[in-house]
């Protein structure tokens, strides 16, 4: 069964879990094979019913200790752009959709998604723009971002931050 991984970390960032579960945000999914969602929700308010989300299967839940096997089980990770966060589900070697939160002011979550995405690493977009991008979305253009290389993802941080 095709699983979505949509994770907020540690923060609260109801708007994606919102956008991700709009009926139009599901069948979006649906069409490309989609059947099973699971929300990490985080500190938000909303954690979603398992039945709030037909035709799909849905798991919701705040926090666990771990959330590696939910990315090692899912085919595309949703994520809000904590750098935490991208870099487990790159590292996974997971397909990436990265929702930006464009309420948050000197935004450098943005600067990391552009740069990310630039690199051909992962996909990016806005809760405003989730279900066109997920209509439209091509995966097979994305390419694995290489475990194993802080040093390279530490200097990438450090220019898209503007430290260096």
């Amino acid at each position: 069964m095709k699983t979505v991984f949509v994770t907020v970390g540690t923060t609260s960032f109801d708007e994606l879990i919102d956008s991700i579960t709009r009926p139009e945000a599901v069948q979006a999914l649906k069409a490309c094979g989609y059947e099973r969602f699971v929300l990490q929700v985080g500190k938000g308010s909303l954690l979603p019913a398992a039945d709030s989300c037909p035709p799909v299967q849905l798991e919701a839940y705040r926090f666990k200790d771990s959330i590696a096997e939910d990315m090692k089980q899912a085919d595309l990770v949703v994520s809000h752009a904590g750098a935490g966060s991208c870099l487990e589900a790159l590292g996974a070697g997971k397909p990436l959709l990265v929702v930006v939160n464009d309420k948050l002011m000197n935004n450098h979550q943005l600067e990391m998604a552009q740069q990310l995405h630039k690199d051909s690493h992962l996909l990016y977009c806005t809760c405003s723009t989730l279900t066109e991008t997920l209509r439209t979305m091509d995966l097979s253009v994305l390419r694995p971002f290489l475990p194993g290389q802080p040093k390279i993802f530490a200097n990438f941080l450090d220019k898209a931050l503007g430290i260096q």
